[in-house]
């Protein structure tokens, strides 16, 4: 029987990109529908788009290949934005306060405008996380109402490279796929794997990729910094291959032998790995390709974290992805960073039921494609003989119910038609290029009306301005004007 209440994401990952189509079951669980994966090594370097084409080619596939499944047509998709240009600014807005008056909604709007408006040389606003405001240097959650005489406003904007931005819409719009939505990836992971516990008391989130590490930062329950290295398990495997063994021999003695920290007492100089029947690796030699590699992707970690933070992160560090399965990860990582408390996310929060074997395998592989999965709140279902249609309506006399995967009414069919405030849009979403091109021409459109306006009022002040030089005195003032010659004469 053909689905019709589903949510669709797509995440494009460092090494794949993978759809996945589920829905929310009355008890709060997610049913994963289908799962379906495209090789994305051709078109994506380290989660960046640089073939467009092959990326085009490998959304058609999946969309296809999860329409076969599901039997039934999708109307728009959720998708994931990560990878290596992702990384985070610092900002800070300061405005004086005439007269110490109180701060004002206008002002802080201002502020946020003019956050906004920041110029990052290549490089696209994704969004903005506020870190807090402080009146007269102090801090103030919700300075309005408040009396100063200065107002500082302190943002973190999240960055990515204005180009990979312009790729990622642009394969979706050749391939014909609507974005219902497009959201931070980090952000969504964080939410699926952290607890609030981990958030509110400050704790370094870090996905162990293939192609590249994640770091988030938290603190009070804010996002404090982000970034991406490019370095990850492919890394670790290349380095193996410089044993003269070739790529795929390689990554499976990783998987088989790789620690990412041995003890001196453990490393037996004689013990020697089988690669086939006719060679044998030396065990010394491997220990130290993966530990010196481990090594340096940890330090690039530990430095990605701001120093004024390094001794909040109360809650620890949480590991998850592929990389967080190596053995003796969570040594690794207390060595270099002497933090005690260290926590492996195999698996999302949520309940999910499925039969599918990599999700099953709770490996942290596929953490963040189920909480993009679990931030779709519209339904994906299109009717396939009738895709342009109304999203909730066949053509025929059959309707489907307007619910969301969370049971939430949907009245946003047309998606995106009418710009949202970027100030307002909840944390990780991010304008499509289409919203803000959107935004840009009603903001023209406004800026003309406005224009148009002013000119309006000045002509027609020219116009009563040259009425009242051109009209003729009247009775009145001919007798007052005579009087005022006769006085004169006198005089």
């Amino acid at each position: 029987m053909p689905a019709k209440n589903f949510v669709v994401a797509i995440e494009l990952g460092s090494t794949k990109i993978t759809g996945i189509a589920g829905q929310r079951k009355p008890d709060g669980s997610i049913a994963v529908l289908s799962v379906m994966s495209e090789d994305a090594s051709q078109c994506i370097r380290k989660g960046v788009v640089y073939n467009i084409d092959k990326t085009v080619q490998c959304i058609t596939n999946i969309i296809q290949r999860l329409k076969g499944q599901l039997k039934s047509g999708i109307k728009h998709v959720y998708i994931g934005v990560g990878g290596q240009s992702i990384h985070s600014e610092l900002n800070t807005i300061i405005r004086d306060i005439s007269d110490n008056m109180p701060v004002t909604q206008k002002i802080i709007v201002d502020m946020m405008d003019q956050n906004r408006d920041m110029h990052y040389p290549d490089m696209e606003i994704l969004d903005v996380e506020l870190q807090e405001y402080r009146a007269d240097s102090l801090p103030a959650n919700d300075p309005v109402g408040i009396q100063c005489q200065k107002l500082e406003g302190n943002f973190l904007n999240i960055l990515q490279s204005r180009r990979h931005y312009q790729k990622l819409n642009s394969c979706f719009d050749i391939a014909g796929v609507q974005i219902a939505e497009m959201y931070l990836a980090p952000f969504a992971l964080a939410d699926a794997v952290l607890t609030p516990v981990e958030r509110r008391s400050g704790c370094l989130l870090v996905d162990l990729g293939a192609d590249t590490t994640t770091v988030m930062v938290y603190h009070k329950n804010i996002i404090r910094h982000i970034a991406v290295i490019p370095l990850g398990g492919a890394n670790i495997t290349k380095d193996i291959t410089t044993l003269q063994i070739d790529e795929a021999d390689a990554e499976r003695l990783k998987l088989r032998y790789a620690s990412a920290f041995t003890p001196s007492a453990d490393v037996d100089p004689t013990l020697k790995y089988d690669l086939d029947n006719e060679r044998k690796i030396e065990s010394t030699k491997f220990i130290e390709i993966i530990e010196g590699r481990m090594q340096e992707i940890i330090s690039n970690v530990w430095n990605q974290v701001p120093a004024e933070f390094r001794d909040k992160i109360l809650g620890g560090i949480v590991l998850t992805g592929g990389g967080s399965n190596m053995k003796n990860i969570d040594v690794a990582f207390r060595e270099i960073t002497h933090i005690d408390k260290i926590r492996i996310a195999n698996f999302v929060t949520y309940t999910i039921n499925t039969s599918n074997s990599d999700i099953n395998a709770h490996d942290g592989t596929m953490n963040t494609l189920l909480g993009l999965l679990a931030k779709g709140d519209q339904n994906c279902w299109a009717p396939e003989e009738s895709r342009n249609n109304n999203l909730f309506n066949d053509g025929d006399a059959t309707t489907v119910s307007q619910e969301s995967l969370f049971g939430q009414q949907n009245t946003d069919s047309t998606l995106r038609t009418t710009p949202r405030d970027p100030n307002s849009l909840p944390p990780g979403v991010i304008q499509t290029a289409g919203e803000k091109k959107a935004a840009e021409v009603a903001e023209r459109e406004a800026a003309e009306r406005l224009r148009a306006e002013k000119e309006a009022q000045e002509r027609d002040q020219k116009n009563r301005e040259e009425q009242a030089k051109n009209k003729k005195p009247g009775l009145g003032n001919k007798i007052l004007k005579w009087l005022g010659t006769f006085t004169d004469a006198e005089e």
